[in-house]
């Protein structure tokens, strides 16, 4: 991957939102002041971070400034602003550790307009951090793709009132924008390129992501549900009026990992999640299939987990190019079947070894040139012999759309 210098990130963000513009800044809040740039810098910043008072804003200058440690931040209610996100860049490098750059555990955090570069574990961290924050950030590795680049661009886990905005992520080996494990969730006018999974919502409830480019990635936006996590149950995401194009990155990621499995070229991926709502979006030339609903495909002990994916509307998509050169896990399927995949693919698994059959639901309310194949496995562990692929869209009432996700921090 060639590092894209600022005015690209410009142009792509010109379509979202201006990239001149600045975070809003609480003038009633107590100031902590700009962190000096004289001496150790990285001792500096992290001493402002430890000795900032609820409420107040630690603002970084402008500057290109390495680190070879990580950053925490543990107080309650910081924003953390720097002059720009093309302005102060934090690089890391040089960093000696294999932790995040910044990790935050602490509520009613915001980030906003700088940039991390290099980080050897995730570029930024947040876990049990409600009411947080990601504005006007680029979280990037430089070069191209690697396995050894860190896992998660941004990262929040845990966490309740996520907010995610006008952020560009390239090239983590996982995620670029991921979420797990929470409740409320807006990922939006953020552009996500050259990661394995451009954005990713995980084990989690009540999420819109809208507005954003998921571009350059191996899979563009997928929706899990993973067994024997602390919260499992992930439902109720809207993905709508994004740009999911061209998303036919090499797979890069470690093996073992869970999006190791993602087939390069897959715009919309769906696995074991419930009432999700993909709408008003634009594929383009995602080269193995733009949507891909699947099972959760591997041994599981959660007796709660639901493998399969439930109550799945999609409507009012526009797709062009794609499916002719399927990668992964649906190659030796495209090349049975001519080797080319319709638009919409789903794998058609409705139980698991012994389990019962469950209400699938999945409505597909496109127009009917939009191409759809249920590879009819039935069933995982899958047994060859009863594979039955099917043309026939499901005959399904389309569940009721989530409401709008609102945030006590974007009202303000």
């Amino acid at each position: 991957m060639k590092r894209i210098i600022l005015g690209s990130v410009c142009l792509s963000i010109a379509a979202l939102a201006s990239c001149g513009d600045s975070a809003p800044k609480d003038d009633a809040a107590p100031a902590a002041g700009i962190v000096s740039a004289e001496g150790d810098f990285a001792t500096n910043l992290q001493t402002a971070l430890i000795e900032a008072v609820s409420g107040s804003t630690v603002e970084l200058p402008e500057g290109h400034f390495q680190l070879e440690t990580g950053l925490s931040l543990d107080v309650n209610g910081i924003t953390l602003i720097g002059a720009g996100s093309d302005k102060t860049i934090l690089d890391f490098s040089g960093q000696t550790g294999a932790g995040e750059g910044l990790l935050v555990t602490s509520d009613d955090v915001t980030l906003a307009e700088f940039s991390i570069r290099d980080t050897k574990g995730d570029g930024i961290k947040s876990k049990g951090a409600d009411r947080i924050t990601y504005r006007d950030l680029i979280v990037e590795w430089s070069g191209d793709p690697d396995e050894s680049n860190g896992a998660y661009g941004v990262y929040p886990v845990e966490s309740r009132d996520v907010l995610i905005e006008r952020v560009v992520v390239r090239g983590a080996s996982d995620a670029g924008i991921y979420v797990g494990q929470s409740k409320n969730i807006i990922v939006r006018n953020s552009v996500a390129e050259y990661n394995v999974a451009g954005i990713e919502i995980e084990n989690s409830m009540n999420a819109d992501v809208y507005g954003n480019i998921a571009q350059h990635n191996t899979g563009g936006i997928l929706v899990f549900d993973l067994p024997d996590l602390p919260q499992t149950g992930g439902h109720s995401t809207r993905i709508f009026n994004n740009q999911i194009i061209d998303n036919n990155t090499r797979n890069f990621a470690p093996a073992g990992n869970i999006v190791a499995g993602v087939p390069s070229g897959t715009g919309v991926i769906i696995m074991a999640n419930r009432n999700v709502h993909v709408f008003s979006n634009n594929f383009s030339n995602n080269r193995s299939a733009h949507i891909l609903m699947t099972a959760y495909p591997e041994p599981f002990s959660d007796e709660t987990y639901n493998p399969v994916p439930r109550d799945v509307v999609l409507v009012g998509n526009s797709y062009s190019g794609g499916g002719g050169d399927p990668q992964g896990m649906l190659q030796p399927i495209a090349e049975a079947m001519g080797g080319i995949l319709p638009e919409i693919v789903s794998d058609g698994v409705v139980a698991w070894e012994g389990g019962s059959v469950p209400t699938t639901n999945i409505s597909i309310q496109e127009d009917e040139s939009v191409g759809f194949i249920d590879l009819g496995i039935g069933k995982y562990p899958a047994d060859p012999a009863s594979i039955a692929p099917s043309n026939q869209r499901p005959d399904a009432a389309p569940a009721e759309q989530p409401l709008a996700v609102v945030l006590p921090q974007d009202e303000k």
